[in-house]
């Protein structure tokens, strides 16, 4: 029988300027749904879950990244043909300055472990090399980032762009405009302040990616939605079968929030919500479900971005 794997983390950054709340809640709600749904085993040596609960401090399950780096590699290593591997994050995303020079922004996507502000953060091409790089093309794995600036956070090299009139992602610009536009007011209210001066800096970088899209529009798809992404590293040629849900594009933020009282991560949520709705979907009906079930309150876009050029209309295979 295949072998079916999986590793969560959830970080809240408890008692941190950085604290979230949601986030261990995200990895305990999609361990309920793997074990009870979808066939996982929750041994933990076949599900391995990290999060920042007094608990594990000091333990291998503690979300240091030493551990994460760890954890990755026990993930996609070791494996048969056939073997299902799901790996989900909900924590805090952010960017760092490209060094390579072959991201339209300037930045490229990060997560960030426990430990970011002492260790640094990790880089989507660290994620890349560390986890899809050594995977047996043979197995699948499933990909679900819940947190900001994830679209490109594993530098796969296809992305789902369903409307390649640029419809969506047009109104995806004009709403991050208005966002940034209320921010921009927000500064000017109360007077300067030196601890507005990263604020000010963030707004403009922001400010000149968007633009940058609005007179680089993204590059045009085929006929199944795909576009390729462009990295200095040769991606495509790996041929590697991963699936990746992103709570958002490279340029959003994630919300992190509460439903039915409980906190959560929005894309955490949504994604298991329309997985639940209809087990048997296909990767794309799950996208534009996952993006439904946000749009009415929430301006970030749920992205899918994949590791080669495979039929997008087959069901999610977990």
């Amino acid at each position: 029988m295949p072998r079916k794997k999986a590793l969560l983390i959830g970080i809240n950054y408890t008692g941190s300027k950085h604290q979230l709340n949601g986030c261990i809640n995200d990895a305990m709600n999609v361990r309920e749904y793997l074990v009870r749904e979808r066939g996982f085993s929750p041994d933990p040596r076949e599900m391995v879950i990290l999060t920042d609960k007094p608990q594990n401090r000091g333990s291998p399950f503690f979300p240091t990244g030493a551990n994460m780096l760890a954890a990755f590699r026990w993930l996609v290593t070791g494996n048969n043909p056939g073997d299902s591997l799901w790996l989900s994050y909900s924590g805090h995303g952010s960017q760092v300055r490209d060094p390579d020079g072959d991201r339209d922004s300037g930045f490229d996507d990060t997560i960030c472990p426990i430990d970011f502000e002492q260790h640094g953060q990790i880089t989507s091409d660290t994620l890349h090399k560390v986890i899809v790089s050594p995977m047996n093309p043979r197995c699948r794995l499933t990909i679900l980032f819940d947190c900001c600036h994830s679209g490109s956070a594993v530098e796969l090299p296809y992305v789902f762009k369903p409307d390649a009139d640029g419809r969506v992602n047009m109104m995806g610009n004009v709403k991050e405009g208005l966002s940034l536009a209320r921010e921009a007011k927000g500064l000017l209210h109360g007077g300067f302040s030196i601890e507005k001066v990263h604020d000010v800096q963030t707004l403009i970088e922001h400010g000149t990616s968007l633009l940058h899209k609005f007179q680089h529009p993204d590059a045009p798809s085929d006929e199944n939605g795909l576009a390729d992404e462009n990295f200095v590293e040769d991606w495509r040629s790996e041929g590697k079968d991963v699936w990746m849900f992103s709570g958002c594009a490279d340029d959003q933020t994630s919300a992190d929030t509460s439903m039915q009282g409980l906190a959560t991560g929005a894309m955490s949520w949504a994604f298991i919500n329309t997985m639940r709705a209809n087990p048997r979907q296909s990767y794309v009906q799950v996208l534009q479900n996952t993006r439904a079930l946000l749009q009415s309150k929430y301006a970030q876009i749920p992205q899918l971005s994949i590791g080669g050029k495979y039929d997008l209309d087959q069901p999610v295979y977990l």
